[in-house]
């Protein structure tokens, strides 16, 4: 929030669009309650933007904008009490004009037992009520609404204590069951499917209330087929990770079965928030997501995307995981809607993807580019277009990987480290982990004619075997000179096994090449 709130003090009109959002309702909370009338507070909240707006750049410290802002709210809550009366509406018929309250829709459809639990919030005294909405109807956290009412974290939970300790007395037994667990929910039931470890652990804190589902998968890597949880499909795919990358397979398939169980059940969330990057990896893994999605019937359940390929004042952006837990706190909120377009476009990918034909992803990428750019999947396009350049070049045989590895030893990176650090920097659309890098590091390493040699380091499967690994000295053999110059083709004196996607290369004879001059795959020529 303090990075909107700079930007907008220099005049950045979206930055204060997003500010606004975000307050939004926390603002229509404590109007609502001075005014009790619908019209009344969504007059204020607005009037109360104006004015935030003109006199932005006299606030001194941004971190104090939110006991600020609170007194522009009241001070134009009482300039509307002064001037007119209206008729009132409940507050559980009007959330839907707050506009950023989380679960409102469902309010709604649940409005015969969720109605007691509102009845009974708005029933407390406002020390105890106010805090109730804004962190269980609405979702702000503990440190937003502390900052927002002027009070320590320490003094805001124990109000929510209190509240929810009077509100066991006051519910009726019928109900009770019922509405606690749409109250201890945020006031929905959420999923939230996050690209890894990292980041699902930082969530898990406290950030995001729910569940969190860790998604493990690397479509990078190994064979994609459309549906991967076909029996013979999945085997295969296992097989191949085990080989190439040391992925148990029985881990692997057990991890996948239990992962799909728990996505399977996802009707009984309100909404399933994705949390993705830019990079390959992540939009593969959406891609995939979105085209089993696609299949289901979501019922009540919303569908949400958060993804980013930047953040302030971290550079270079690989990915959520290097953001700390309040930073991924700060995109809490910001997460755009999933609907049929976005749906059907991710399942035109994923499909794309899985075509053994590599031109079906390039005339697909083409086709919707402008229309991909216009939604949430505004990094597909360049991602899986830094896929296809993965393919064997026409000029030498190496895919863009391996072509970056090898000009960054031929101008002075020396250890596998280095290598790491900077071939990741450079291809950061790749999105490429330890274990990925490393497989390829292994293919310019390997067989009879290497390309490269690591000193010390004979031909071998787990480089995590060899001691000091990391800091070996690496050079360009004779034939990786020659293959980088474009003297030698890669494919032909040293050979290929990979999968890209659904295309599988083997062998001598590459049947796909990527042609860097016409920016897309081409039938190579016979060799």
């Amino acid at each position: 929030m303090q990075q909107w709130i700079e930007q907008a003090q220099k005049g950045d009109a979206e930055a204060f669009r997003q500010l606004t959002e975000h307050v939004r309702g926390m603002a229509y909370v404590v109007a609502y309650d001075r005014l009790g009338d619908v019209q009344l507070a969504e007059d204020a909240v607005q009037e109360a933007f104006i004015e935030a707006y003109m006199h932005l750049g006299s606030l001194q410290e941004p971190a104090a904008f939110p006991g600020w802002f609170k007194t522009i709210v009241v001070r134009q809550c009482h300039r509307l009490l002064r001037r007119k009366a209206q008729v009132l509406l409940p507050l559980e018929a009007a959330e839907h004009v707050a506009g950023a309250a989380p679960g409102a829709q469902e309010v709604a459809e649940r409005r015969e037992w969720t109605g007691v639990l509102h009845r009974c919030v708005a029933e407390l005294p406002p020390k105890l009520r106010i805090p109730l909405q804004l962190f269980y109807f609405y979702g702000y956290s503990v440190q937003e609404i502390a900052g927002y009412l002027g009070i320590s974290a320490a003094a805001l939970k124990k109000r929510l204590y209190d509240g929810r300790r009077k509100l066991k007395g006051a519910l009726p037994v019928a109900d009770l069951a019922a509405a606690f667990h749409l109250l201890h929910e945020g006031g929905a039931r959420m999923l939230h499917i996050v690209n890894g470890d990292s980041v699902g652990d930082k969530l898990k804190q406290g950030i995001v209330q729910g569940e969190v589902l860790v998604w493990r998968e690397i479509y990078p890597a190994g064979p994609i087929f459309i549906d991967p949880a076909e029996e013979q499909a999945r085997k295969l795919r296992a097989e191949v990770l085990q080989s190439t990358m040391g992925i148990p397979s029985a881990e692997y398939m057990a991890g996948c079965e239990e992962q799909e169980r728990r996505i399977s059940g996802f009707r009984q969330y309100d909404e399933v928030v994705l949390w993705f990057e830019h990079d390959l990896f992540d939009q593969s893994m959406l891609a995939y997501l979105l085209d089993w999605f696609n299949g289901q019937k979501l019922g009540k359940t919303k569908l949400s995307l958060l993804c980013i390929g930047e953040f302030p004042g971290i550079e270079p952006f690989h990915g959520l995981g290097q953001l700390t837990a309040d930073q991924l706190g700060a995109l809490r909120g910001t997460w755009q809607n999933i609907g049929r377009r976005e749906l059907t476009l991710g399942s035109g990918l994923w499909q794309a993807y899985a075509a053994s034909n590599p031109g079906t992803l390039a005339d697909y990428l083409e086709q919707h580019r402008e229309e991909l750019a216009g939604t949430a999947l505004a990094f597909a396009y360049d991602a899986f277009q830094t896929h296809l350049s993965r393919l064997p070049s026409v000029e030498n045989g190496l895919g863009i990987a391996e072509q970056t590895t090898l000009q960054a030893v031929a101008s002075g990176t020396d250890t596998p480290l280095k290598l790491f650090r900077q071939v990741t920097d450079e291809l950061h659309r790749l999105g490429m982990g330890d274990t990925e890098y490393w497989k390829i590091l292994r293919s310019l390493t390997a067989g009879g004619n290497p390309l490269l040699r690591i000193d010390g380091v004979a031909e071998v499967t787990d480089y995590r075997q060899v001691p000091d690994f990391l800091n070996r000295s690496v050079r360009l053999t004779a034939l990786g000179e020659q293959v980088l110059a474009g003297d030698a083709d890669r494919v032909l004196r040293q050979g290929i096994d990979e999968w890209y996607g659904g295309l599988h290369l083997q062998g001598h004879n590459a049947s796909w090449r990527w042609d860097s001059a016409a920016g897309r795959p081409v039938p190579a020529q016979a060799e």
